[in-house]
């Protein structure tokens, strides 16, 4: 590439996509291994070995950094639940499939998963288009599966809606293990359970 496609830090040793790429991927690892209390930008920084006004001109402030880690999340996620899928199976199947992979997902990562909801971004900033997008391309997998099952686009959308956020709780209760005071039973049981049940009112009992 060009000089004039190369930014973010003063060697010009990576373009501007590049370095971003490479700060999301010392922040998501500071997170894995420390939580989000971990990530600072001068930690970060000295972690990738630039000057934290590089990471500012490139990425932008701590918020921006924390959503590109998140998009690379959301990513990772769509991999899996792509993955996940079987065409040869019935929809109903390949939710429950889904609901499974969403929780080895959150398990496997849970410091890096938690992210995506501890950081709080301020309400008067849109979110980015990228950002969107990565989101929309988890969230539209499980759309897709639930298509043949609930044909109004609208009712779709509440649908993934609410069967994301009772997964998510289901996996923040248990990989916080608060889910064992409340009840014995594993996390996938109830996952399964909260997606056939509400499935169940579609078509018909498990």
């Amino acid at each position: 590439m060009g000089q004039g496609k190369r930014a973010a830090g003063p060697r010009g040793e990576h373009d501007r996509e590049g370095f971003i790429e490479m700060v999301a991927q010392a922040a998501e690892s500071l997170v894995r291994n420390e939580g989000f209390r971990g990530l600072g930008m001068r930690r970060l920084a000295a972690a990738i070995g630039y000057a934290p006004n590089s990471i500012y001109n490139a990425v932008g402030d701590l918020d921006q950094v924390i959503l590109r880690v998140n998009a690379r999340t959301f990513r990772r996620l769509c991999a899996t639940l792509e993955g996940a899928i079987d065409p040869a199976q019935p929809p109903r199947d390949n939710a429950l499939a889904l609901a499974d992979a969403y929780l080895v997902f959150v398990a496997a990562d849970p410091r890096v998963w938690s992210l995506v909801f501890e950081h709080v971004a301020a309400p008067d900033v849109p979110f980015p288009d990228w950002y969107a997008e990565a989101l929309s391309q988890a969230t539209g997998l499980v759309d897709t599966v639930l298509q043949q099952l609930l044909p109004d686009a609208t009712e779709r959308r509440q649908a993934v809606a609410t069967l994301w956020a009772g997964l998510h709780g289901i996996a923040s209760l248990s990989t916080s293990n608060k889910l064992a005071v409340l009840v014995p039973d594993s996390p996938r049981v109830l996952a399964r359970m909260l997606v056939g049940r509400f499935l169940g009112d579609v078509t018909g009992p498990m």
